[in-house]
């Protein structure tokens, strides 16, 4: 955290937001630190600054990184509060950067409920205009609240990456010079009375993966590729495993409904799948030493593209911080169907991405990574690299790549990566974008680019969407 000697820390939303989010009351939290209720209220109001020793006790007791706290930026909800306030519904207003920070960051509760209020504004207008056209509008679903509630874990369980390494380890153990697809089924078979088999792709028809309960049997079509066959069968040993310890991490989320329950168990056992192929300690080590390189870390863990990318957007472990990537997925419409972050979030949360950062023009180079350093209407500075898959999530190159991946981190942690190299970070090349496409009239794209949004998803989709990596479910 670099603070200069003589800079007082004002922390109080920060320290109010941790605190909810911790559930605490002040009561609970002053006795927790050491000090009184009414010094931690004049802190909390900005009466008082944080001292070292207050900082150190925090960090301690509540395994808080303290670079975040020390950052000058706000938290995300500046940048989806500044998208808000940026809508039609609020022309004339103005309303001010400075009072935009002081709101997300003094009064932390007033600004979720404005956003919670936005969000549903945002739905019903939806919801309105489709009925219009004569179609049912998307509204809030299963997929939103998971999506919701992984990101306000910053797309980081250590739960699930505990069980993962030891299962790693597990397989390990009985023969390691095999491929993990064959250790893992083996696994199954021994443990668990279940066989995996690969059929022709025409005898699959329609489906890539398909559990059969009853003869207990897992059928993966020769169609997949490795990576994903492997993930299928990472997915049904862990489910097989740790049922019990996913359904407990469900019910303390305490999802809305049934539907978005079985959502969430999806997404949690597609984290843990991953963290079995990816163990975190070791993948983690992997990625500094490679420069965070994606084609060294396929190679090393056997997955694609895309699940090492979504892999990197976890790594939080406070002993063992990788750098905080944000990740988005694309189709060549501009419809976004998944988004997840580490840390900060400059895009936004109710409509596409700028059409000025080349993850659109990705497409036009199929299978190449494309860099490129961005800035947002705030200041900010990111380094974005972009790259196409398919929707399948396999490696292939050439005809039916429709996807494209952006994976980005902000600039200050650039010189860490292998594809910033020979660059010059100090005074880069910028291209100013906006976090959505209709607050885009500060830039010239404005004009030549329709607003990309969030696709409406039909059921299927939704594991789909809020799966962390390409393969998921929903037989759980």
């Amino acid at each position: 955290m670099e603070i200069a000697a003589d800079r007082k820390l004002f922390l109080g939303g920060r320290l109010k937001r941790l605190r909810r989010d911790l559930a605490l009351t002040q009561t609970a939290m002053a006795a927790d630190l050491g000090v009184s209720p009414s010094y931690l209220n004049h802190i909390e109001r900005n009466q008082r600054p944080v001292s070292a020793q207050l900082l150190l006790r925090l960090a301690e007791t509540y395994d808080v990184d303290l670079r975040t706290l020390g950052q000058t930026s706000g938290p995300a909800t500046e940048a989806e509060l500044a998208e808000a306030f940026a809508d039609p519904l609020f022309q004339g207003l103005a309303v001010p950067r400075h009072e935009i920070v002081q709101l997300a960051e003094d009064q932390p509760a007033a600004a979720d409920a404005l956003l919670r209020l936005y969000r549903a504004f945002t739905d019903r207008r939806a919801r309105d205009r489709a009925e219009a056209d004569g179609a049912g509008g998307p509204g809030e679903g299963p997929a939103d609240w998971v999506r919701d509630y992984v990101q306000g874990r910053r797309n980081h369980f250590p739960e699930l990456d505990l069980l993962g390494e030891a299962l790693a380890a597990a397989l390990g153990e009985g023969s390691p010079g095999e491929p993990f697809e064959t250790r893992a089924a083996a696994r199954l078979q021994a443990l668990h009375g279940l066989t995996v088999r690969t059929l022709p792709a025409e005898v699959m028809v329609e489906w890539t993966r398909r559990f059969d309960p009853h003869r207990k049997r897992l059928l993966l079509s020769d169609a997949l590729a490795p990576s994903s066959r492997a993930f299928a069968v990472a997915y049904q040993l862990v489910v097989s495993e740790h049922e019990a310890e996913i359904n407990g991490l469900v019910a303390a989320a305490a999802p809305p409904d049934e539907p978005t329950r079985r959502l969430l168990k999806v997404s949690l056992a597609n984290t843990l799948a991953a963290a079995v192929l990816m163990p975190y300690s070791a993948f983690q080590a992997a990625a500094e030493a490679s420069g965070y390189d994606l084609a060294r870390l396929q190679a090393r863990f056997g997955v694609s593209y895309e699940q090492a990318a979504h892999r990197l957007t976890t790594l939080s472990r406070p002993t063992a911080r990788g750098v905080p990537f944000f990740l988005m997925r694309v189709d060549q419409a501009g419809n976004i169907s998944k988004r997840f972050a580490s840390g900060a979030f400059p895009f936004s949360r109710f409509g596409g991405a700028c059409p000025r950062w080349r993850l659109h023009a990705a497409f036009r180079t199929p299978g190449r990574v494309v860099t490129q350093i961005v800035e947002t209407p705030d200041g900010g500075r990111w380094f974005t690299l972009a790259r196409t898959v398919d929707r399948q999530g396999q490696d292939a190159f050439g005809e039916g790549q429709d996807l494209a991946i952006g994976l980005g981190c902000e600039l200050k942690h650039a010189h860490r990566l292998i594809y910033a190299r020979g660059l010059d970070l100090a005074a880069p090349e910028v291209t100013p974008i906006g976090p959505a496409c209709r607050l885009c009239h500060r830039h010239p794209c404005a004009e030549r680019a329709a607003p990309p949004v969030d696709r409406p998803l039909a059921v299927d989709d939704w594991a789909k969407s809020v799966s962390p990596y390409p393969f998921a479910t929903s037989q759980a």
